[in-house]
Formats: C-alpha cells, sequence, structure tokens
C-alpha cells in the first residue's frame, strides 16, 4: 500500500543517514588517533555502511585506509597483525558498485606518502613471494578514481616519492616508469630536482636491462649531459651498466636502509 511504501522509503533514509554518522564519527576518532582498542570496538560494534539497501560492517581494508590517511601507524599495525592480508583486500567500489580490484591502499599509502605504514603492508605478505609480487605490481582500483591504472611504483615516481620508491623496488616491483622519470627531472623545479633524480637512480638500480628510448638518440647532447656519459651509453645499449651501478645493485637487495645510509659522494646520481 502506498502509506506503507512511503514509510518503508523514509525508514531506509534514516537508517542510511545513521550508517553515515557513524562512518564520519570513526573517521574523526581514528582522525585523532584514539586508542587501537576504542577503535576496534567503534569498528566492530557501532560503525556501519550503507551497501545493496541495507547496513553492513565496516571492514578491516576500509579501517585500514582511514589509518593510512591520518598515519594512525599503532592502528594499522594491529589491523595488518590481527587480519593479515585480507585488510589489504579493495573494497567495494562506492561510486559505481563494482567489486574494486587492484592495490587501492599501496596507492594511498604512496599518495601520503607512509612510509612506515608501507613497510607493514609489505612485511605482511613477506611469506608469499608470488602474492606479494603481483600485489605490487596491481594498478588502482575503478577508472573514475584517483590515481587510476597507476602501479604504486608508477604514482611514487610521479609524486617524487623516493622513500616509498625504493621500498617497493626493494621487494620486487617491477621498476616500470623510466620514461616518466626522465621527463619529470627535465621539467621539474629546481627545489624538487634532487628528489626526482633520486627516483630516477633507484629505478636504474632495479632495470634488469634498459629499455628501448628513442627519444636518447633523437636528443643525445641533452639527455648526455642529463645522466652522464656512462649511464647514457648503457641505456642507448652501448656499453655494459656502470660499476658504480652494479656495485649498488648489489648492496639495494640487503635492504632500503643500505642505499638510504650512504654518504653522498657514493650515490649513483645518475
Amino acid at each position: 500500500m502506498p502509506w506503507l511504501l512511503s514509510s518503508n522509503l523514509s525508514l531506509s533514509s534514516s537508517t542510511q543517514r545513521e550508517c553515515e554518522r557513524t562512518v564520519f564519527s570513526f573517521y574523526c576518532a581514528v582522525r585523532e588517533r584514539l586508542p587501537v582498542w576504542l577503535l576496534e570496538d567503534m569498528r566492530s560494534m557501532e560503525v556501519f555502511c550503507w551497501e545493496d539497501r541495507g547496513p553492513r560492517p565496516f571492514l578491516p581494508s576500509e579501517a585500514l585506509l582511514y589509518a593510512l590517511v591520518h598515519d594512525h601507524q599503532d592502528y594499522a599495525q594491529y589491523l595488518l597483525d590481527r587480519y593479515s592480508a585480507s585488510a589489504l583486500r579493495a573494497q567495494r567500489c562506492s561510486f559505481c558498485s563494482r567489486h574494486s580490484c587492484g592495490a587501492p591502499h599501496l596507492n594511498v599509502a604512496v599518495r601520503y606518502d607512509r612510509v612506515s605504514i608501507l613497510a607493514m603492508m609489505v612485511e605482511t605478505l613477506k611469506d608469499t613471494q608470488g602474492e606479494r609480487r603481483e600485489y605490487l605490481d596491481s594498478c588502482s582500483g575503478c577508472s573514475h578514481v584517483a590515481d587510476a591504472g597507476k602501479t604504486a611504483v608508477q604514482l611514487a615516481v610521479e609524486l617524487s616519492r623516493t622513500d616509498c620508491l625504493l621500498l617497493l623496488l626493494v621487494h620486487g616491483a617491477t621498476p616500470t616508469g623510466l620514461d616518466a622519470a626522465m621527463e619529470i627531472l627535465v621539467s621539474c623545479e629546481a627545489s624538487q630536482r634532487r628528489r626526482a633524480q633520486r627516483c630516477l637512480d633507484f629505478l636504474l638500480l632495479f632495470l634488469p636491462k634498459p629499455p628501448p628510448l628513442h627519444h636518447l638518440r633523437e636528443e643525445p647532447q641533452r639527455w648526455q649531459s642529463l645522466l652522464g656519459n656512462e649511464v647514457f651509453n648503457w641505456l642507448c645499449g652501448l656499453a655494459p651498466p656502470p660499476l658504480l651501478l652494479q656495485a649498488l645493485r648489489c648492496m639495494a637487495q640487503s635492504g632500503p636502509d643500505q642505499i638510504g645510509t650512504l654518504p653522498d659522494f657514493l650515490q649513483l646520481h645518475s
């Protein structure tokens, strides 16, 4: 009957608003970095999302996104310890209601430069080498969201997130984005040049072999002055990798700290 339908719609609308209120309250609580036990009590008993015309519990993977945004490292560590890889699962897209794929948590970690939490995420997948590499090379979410179609490495290069990039590469991510790194180095402001240079250096460290870069031969003098003779000749296929590059590659396999603590005169600097 019409009045019953109207009553049901009103109740549904009220329930949806209440779900949105609980989610926002939880967002604020994570932002304030409240204690982990309190946040988990809220998430498991008080917070609900509206999905498929009904409320559902707020998932650990959604809570991890909030922890990433607000750098709540204790809560992120708890979620990853308690729920393991399921905390990294892509949730359903709230915009198009499709089940998302890829690795949105990785891209959020890179965009907000959350190096510590990114290290926790990689450590969570340490016992599944094949799955870890596949995860690290995944693109982010649906086509309409920010950073769609980009891997975490590509986003790290684009934003010059040097620490995130090195961490990803050391743990097996594919070193893509060399062209973009070179273009960013050429076009960036002077204040950003050192970080852009570091991103290019890290990609060079982990490249198994140089990809075809036709624009190097089209403007040899420009790129030779930027990259240096040895790296330029290697990228053009005219010479083996420089000895310093080969030595740093061996060191990089030991972990990101080994490269990051080197004195400046031993850095690659292309």
